[in-house]
């Protein structure tokens, strides 16, 4: 499913026209983004929580030449799903 897969199920889940079907996924997707920007997680009973985790720097190899390379230290968006999430994707 893609975004405009997205919008189309939302607005034909809720009842709503597309185009403001796709300023609420918009919206949504802006929210969360900006949450995590900031360093705050955002939880979402029984869906799951996205957070920020901090990856250190480190050594890597370039796999054509087999050089040493310097990775730099970055953050990473993470999500971890929910019971609820799970228990319906498991059956």
């Amino acid at each position: 499913m893609n975004k405009n897969d997205l919008v189309a199920a939302v607005a034909e889940i809720s009842g709503l026209a597309k185009s403001d079907a796709a300023k609420g996924v918009d919206a949504v997707l802006e929210a969360i983004t900006n949450a995590l920007t900031s360093g705050d997680d955002v939880r979402l009973v029984g869906f799951g929580t996205f957070s920020v985790a901090e990856r250190k720097a480190s050594e890597g190899r370039n796999p054509r030449t087999g050089e040493t390379i310097q990775i730099a230290a970055s953050k990473q968006p993470k999500f971890k799903a929910g019971k609820a999430l799970k228990d319906s994707v498991n059956g």
